[in-house]
């Protein structure tokens, strides 16, 4: 079991797991990493002010990448044909092969709404928060503007159609199913929305959830039905460093239930790993997290347990 965390220390950490003994590898330092993804051994990290590093071997090593812009926010390899995409603010979204070579996806800066897109706290710009390239489809890509909606292409980027109807407008998180063809998932700033026709439309699934302002999601793997959250109050309570508070929730049967944390630290980032549920929580100063893809998928319940890493 192999998992990859940022944290505010300004380092990216390979974890992996025997059983219940964790070693924590730190194996890149020095840049304000914002976002991570990973495919065996290739590991994209996004940076704040300097662009995107690419490791081909598991975090062993690392070698810039030629991205124009440096403030990265999101980062995607996709699970069916490889390619690497990168997000960055203001809002452009770059593709690549190889990692080291990148082309800009002109056509998300045709999309009609682009003109109201704008980031509360810096009313003047917006990023691309969060890139899905659909597992099960290679062509097909979500992307999530922070604050500006939902965007679908079935192209693999050279054409996008607008905000998707039913879908939230403040993206933090997009998500495929692994396994259940056209299952698809948010997380946002004004809840959490889910799509069962491939991404086209999007139904809110807001009941029995207290917390509103959604961050973080993760995948029950052997289950399209069960998925999970996590939630604060608003934005300053989930941002706010060691001090920030929220809750874990987990959708089945038809409504969200609250679970429980050691503490009530936000978890800022979740992950699902070879049946199990990674939550990266602020108190220990994670940011964002990612998993190896496991080789077999298997569910995960109910997350009675935890473990410290």
């Amino acid at each position: 079991m192999v998992a990859y965390l940022c944290s505010r220390d300004n380092r990216v950490t390979r974890l992996e797991r025997d059983g219940h003994s964790w070693a924590a590898h730190p194996v890149l330092d020095g840049v304000s990493a914002t976002c991570v993804a990973t495919d065996g051994g290739r590991v994209l990290v996004g940076t704040r002010g300097d662009g995107a590093r690419l490791s081909l071997d598991g975090g062993g090593s690392w070698e810039s990448t030629d991205l124009p812009e440096r403030d990265v926010y999101s980062v995607a390899i996709s699970g069916a044909d490889g390619a690497l995409y990168a997000g960055t603010e203001p809002s452009r979204l770059f593709v690549s092969r190889d990692g080291r070579s990148w082309t800009e996806l002109e056509a998300l800066q045709e999309v009609p709404s682009k003109d109201q897109w704008s980031f509360p706290p810096r009313p003047e710009t917006h990023h691309v928060r969060w890139i899905a390239p659909d597992p099960l489809a290679p062509d097909r890509l979500l992307v999530g503007i922070e604050l500006g909606g939902v965007m679908y292409s079935e192209d693999a980027g050279r054409s996008f159609t607008d905000h998707r109807p039913g879908a939230k407008r403040d993206a933090h998180r997009l998500a495929w199913h692994p396994s259940a063809e056209g299952r698809a998932y948010e997380a946002a700033g004004d809840g959490a929305a889910w799509s069962r026709d491939g991404g086209v439309s999007w139904e809110a699934v807001d009941t029995g959830r207290d917390l509103g302002y959604c961050w973080a999601l993760a995948l029950d793997p052997a289950d399209p039905d069960r998925w999970y959250v996590s939630a604060a109050s608003g934005p300053w309570t989930a941002h706010a460093g060691e001090d920030a508070a929220g809750g874990l929730y987990v959708w089945e049967h038809g409504a969200w239930r609250r679970l429980g944390l050691p503490g009530e630290s936000m978890p800022y980032a979740l992950a699902a790993i070879d049946g199990a549920l990674l939550a990266g929580i602020a108190a220990a100063s994670c940011t964002a997290a990612t998993a190896v893809r496991p080789g077999r998928r298997r569910g995960f319940g109910s997350a009675r347990s935890w473990l410290w890493p």
